[in-house]
């Protein structure tokens, strides 16, 4: 511990009796000059850049004199501005104006960042500016296109109007990074929803309307996989989250069958008998590997009314008919052909291929062709992430894939005793920021929890306030979602959306980040073998999930527990803490926070290790987590990756494979480029042209492909270090 540490754990804060101070948002919290105190040593830090004895001992005197104007002129409360005044006469009363000075700045500074977080036009002069914070904050946007200039604008707009409908300590606490209200370029200036659970089958079964088409039940698969790609745009144009396609080889099987009938009536028509089956099968066959090819190719260039590419995934693997095994093949032999005449990478949909014990996990079983398959195709492509069934529902009470990258709905049944899980959705995330109270604790864990269960309270109303402004829409809000079937039960124009939220049917998401660095301020960096260490980060998780099921018994929601995907989250978490705390090895200093759970990649563990060591978090944040793996290049190993799989299946539910899969066309390397300040660099020929290479990495669930995205230009050391810990 440094002189300076030691000597802020000397101050003991001091609280007096009867005093309240009225925060800006409205809020009456007990006194505490800890707070006080600590401002002035940031001040006297930012003149002489270090805090001694002498100036430690200063401050308490200057503290002490504070607290007895405050003792002596109040009785109640005390707004924040009159303490603010009070430290500044005092300040100026002892002749310590560069202290004052220092003082007052910190202040202004503070008051200069909470305006301009409002202020339309300052955050647009951000955007024109290109500006990383604005034109980064989503890796699956290209700022350079117009649609998404226009979107990135509407966005700076909502999030100005949003922070003002917050509840004032919501968007003070947001502000100062000690939570993340997610997507506030969207909700709540609108009450969208985030990520769902397609409702494919009863789409397709019963028919649907978009804009002013009634599209009746698709006879071919043609049709049906055509039909998906204009749900998914609808959909993701009126929600802000992703979208998946649960058991997607099952429910388009019975159109493949459309197919295979009228084969086999042309069949009898033109072909000798004891060809009928193989001519429909093969005419079938193609048909299947047609459609899915159009499917892929359709998303791939989709662009929503925000200006991306819709964040869609498809699950399968569990159907075992021959239509369904057909559906499979043709999925992952597109997937590894690639995209074009270049065969490059698809980036979506995010393949989730589920394995099953007696179905596709061990050889002799019937599907096991098929999970050989995937090997091949992960190795490859890095799809398909996998699922262990079981594992599956044992965390989170029923199948089913994960609502676009990793949200998790948990089981539920509807009035009739039906299990129900496609046309459900997430109501949004709000992040807590846990390595902030655990600096804030200096090192004392009773202060920690103290901390936490304040800022718990913090991130309740949070979640609460999302929940009441989605309850807000109204069906014709978004046609395709209540009155159309995405969301299952479809909705009259006067019905309320609530129907399709209440009694736990919705998930709303209390998210966390940085685990990893919460230990290391108690029990150093290498605290992975320490069992108190672990146990320590377990009881954070099991205090989260406590919190999540008693709001969710009080109001009526799934409140889940969800390891948050923080692309830019961070980074913007550790930025701030930085600016509060300054560079703290090993927790700010690396620049980022670890996601969720995970294991430090720095220390490079194996598969079995990271997997060994994260399988005990996720029965507390089944509402949403992902594993991965890194691994060297696979692709003439696809065993390694098998006998990872075979070891996760009794102990995770769904891991990713993060594996080198960079081509270049003009030497044909594979493996990993080398991020360079100019871009991507082929390690074999120095190729760093994005035409004639084909650069995809990882980043919070999804591919990316930073070489070709403008956005992303310049960033590539950044990007390339950011995959490693998400």
């Amino acid at each position: 511990m440094s002189v300076i540490d030691a000597i802020k754990l000397d101050k003991i804060s001091t609280t007096i009796a009867g005093i309240k101070v009225l925060k800006r948002d409205g809020r009456l919290v007990d006194f505490n000059d800890q707070k006080i105190y600590d401002a002035l040593v940031k001040a006297e830090i930012q003149i002489n850049q270090e805090l001694t004895p002498i100036s430690a001992a200063t401050l308490e005197a200057i503290l002490e004199q504070v607290d007895a104007e405050i003792k002596e002129r109040f009785q109640e409360n005390i707004k924040i501005y009159e303490i603010q005044n009070i430290v500044e006469h005092v300040l100026l009363e002892n002749n310590l104006y560069d202290l004052a000075e220092s003082y007052i700045s910190y202040r202004t500074q503070r008051d200069f960042a909470r305006s301009k977080a409002t202020d339309i036009n300052f955050t647009i002069g951000k955007l024109i500016n290109k500006e990383e914070t604005v034109v980064n904050e989503n890796a699956n946007k290209d700022s350079d296109v117009f649609n998404t200039q226009r979107d990135l604008t509407a966005g700076i707009v909502g999030k100005s109007i949003g922070l003002k409908m917050l509840p004032l300590h919501v968007a003070n606490a947001h502000q100062k990074g000690e939570i993340h209200y997610h997507d506030l370029d969207y909700h709540p200036y609108t009450p969208m929803t985030n990520c769902c659970l397609i409702d494919f089958k009863g789409m397709l079964e019963n028919g649907f309307k978009i804009g002013n088409a009634e599209v009746i039940s698709p006879k071919s698969i043609q049709t049906a996989t055509a039909q998906m790609s204009q749900i998914i745009a609808n959909v993701a144009s009126s929600q802000y989250g992703g979208c998946s396609a649960d058991r997607v080889d099952e429910f388009l099987a019975p159109y493949a069958k459309w197919n295979y009938d009228k084969h086999m009536k042309e069949a009898q028509k033109w072909v000798v008998e004891e060809k009928w089956e193989e001519y429909a099968k093969s005419k079938t066959q193609k048909d299947i590997y047609d459609a899915m090819q159009s499917l892929e190719y359709e998303i791939n260039t989709l662009f929503t009314s925000h200006g991306q590419t819709p964040f869609t995934s498809l699950g399968f693997g569990l159907g075992v008919n021959w239509f369904e095994r057909e559906i499979q093949r043709a999925i992952l032999n597109i997937r590894i052909a690639g995209l074009g005449s270049e065969k490059r990478t698809a980036i979506f949909p995010k393949l989730i291929f589920t394995l099953k014990r007696g179905l596709n996990l061990s050889e002799g079983e019937p599907n096991y062709d098929i999970k050989q398959l995937a090997l091949q195709c992960a190795v490859k492509r890095m799809y398909p992430d996998i699922l262990s069934y079981d594992k599956i529902v044992e965390l989170t009470g029923s199948f089913k894939v994960p609502m676009g990258c990793r949200s998790f709905l948990q089981g539920w049944k509807d009035e009739s005793g039906k299990e129900v899980n496609a046309g459900r959705m997430n109501l949004g995330v709000v992040t807590l920021n846990l390595p902030r109270i655990a600096l804030e604790a200096k090192g004392r864990q009773e202060k920690f929890w103290s901390i936490l269960e304040d800022r718990l309270q913090t991130m309740k109303d949070a979640l609460v306030f999302r929940i009441h402004r989605c309850k807000e829409a109204i069906p014709s809000n978004a046609p395709i979602l209540y009155q159309n079937g995405a969301f299952g039960k479809r909705l009259d124009r006067d019905d309320s959306a609530d129907e399709l939220f209440r009694n736990k049917r919705a998930t709303v998401s209390l998210g966390y980040i940085g685990l990893y660095e919460v230990a290391t301020s108690f029990f150093g960096a290498d605290w992975e073998e320490n069992p108190e260490a672990k146990d320590f980060t377990l009881e954070i998780m099991k205090i989260l999930k406590l919190k999540a099921d008693t709001w969710g018994d009080e109001y009526g929601y799934h409140f889940s527990v969800y390891s948050t995907p923080s692309e830019s989250l961070t980074d913007r978490f550790c930025r701030l803490d930085t600016e509060r705390f300054g560079k703290i090895e090993d927790i700010t200093d690396k620049e980022y926070y670890t996601n969720s759970f995970h294991y430090d990649v720095r220390k490079k563990p194996t598969p079995f290790e990271k997997l060994d060591f994260e399988k005990d978090y996720a029965q507390y944040c089944s509402g949403g987590f992902i594993h991965y793996c890194e691994y060297p290049v696979l692709q003439h190993n696809p065993k390694a990756l098998e006998a990872v799989w075979n070891y996760a299946y009794d102990r995770v539910g769904y891991l990713g494979t993060n594996t080198p899969i960079d081509h270049c066309y003009e030497c044909d390397f594979e493996g990993d480029f080398k991020p360079t300040a100019r871009g991507f660099e082929c390690p074999n020929c120095g190729n760093t042209n994005s035409a004639t290479s084909d650069v995809v990495k990882r980043t919070c669930g999804y591919l990316g492909n930073p070489q070709a995205r403008p956005m992303v230009r310049g960033r590539h050391k950044e990007i390339s270090s950011r995959v490693k810990h998400m």
